[in-house]
């Protein structure tokens, strides 16, 4: 039986760079039972999603390539990124280079992008939510492309990509991605993991092909670990702002054993 993977979201947010950094390398450095954690993650915002809206808050790109010379066992990426901030061809750059920093260890995670107020203050057209859609659907084959002709080329860069949409979004994820990002709960979760599943029959793919990976919002979501995996998740991950409790990396390396 395959192992489950499991992995942190560290929040850029309401930290000093100094305290992060000290959080993804207790969190890269924790082992149990000889493993270590499958991944560290950040989002890609501008400013916070909760608590004060003006509390200290980091660039998501600029803080990965931080994480990623810290750290030496786990893949790191964003969680996810919005195609809206930049260039397709620059993204996918910026990807295969933190891939070559890390030997491989990069999940490049995109997505069609919701948080309103970034796109606002910093000058993106907003747009609709179908929109934000099309240019996720036409980045993704600009990507793989651009990605293909980078020199050096990137060592393994799986394509993940994030969010719900049943007609649209998991369409792209059979498509062209290797690895698909979600919520819960677990009924939920594979509900839409048949969607998938049906996405790929479609096109011919084989849908073992594409990691399930699920974001849970908290701790006490680990008690339905049972509950996850029996839905589909091949890589559970808990979100949690700097300095992360070890406590629950711990927990999440026991279960996965």
């Amino acid at each position: 039986m395959t192992r489950t993977k499991v992995g942190v979201q560290l929040h850029p947010q309401g930290a000093t760079m100094a305290t992060l950094r000290q959080a993804w390398r207790d969190l890269d450095g924790l082992e149990v039972g000889g493993r270590h954690l499958d991944s560290l993650w950040v989002w890609d915002h501008f400013y916070p999603l909760y608590g004060d809206p003006d509390a200290m808050h980091y660039e998501g790109w600029t803080t990965l390539a931080a994480m990623a010379a810290d750290t030496r066992h786990v893949r790191v990426g964003t969680l996810v990124s919005s195609v809206g901030y930049r260039n397709p061809e620059l993204l996918a750059d910026m990807a295969r280079t933190l891939d070559n920093l890390t030997d491989g260890r990069l999940y490049l995670g995109i997505g069609a992008g919701w948080f309103e107020r970034d796109y606002e203050e910093y000058g993106y057209e907003f747009g609709t939510a179908p929109s934000r859609l099309q240019d996720l659907r036409a980045a993704l084959p600009r990507i793989k492309a651009r990605l293909g002709k980078l020199m050096p080329p990137p060592y393994d860069l799986p394509i993940l990509v994030g969010g719900r949409g049943e007609k649209v979004t998991l369409r792209l994820v059979a498509e062209y991605a290797d690895a698909w990002n979600t919520f819960g709960p677990p009924d939920e979760y594979a509900r839409l993991s048949a969607v998938l599943d049906g996405h790929c029959a479609a096109i011919g793919r084989d849908p073992a092909a594409i990691e399930r990976t699920c974001l849970v919002s908290g701790p006490e979501e680990l008690d339905r670990w049972d509950d996850y995996v029996a839905a589909g998740v091949t890589h559970l991950l808990v979100g949690g702002q700097a300095p992360f409790d070890l406590a629950i990396a711990r927990r999440l390396l026991e279960l996965s054993v």
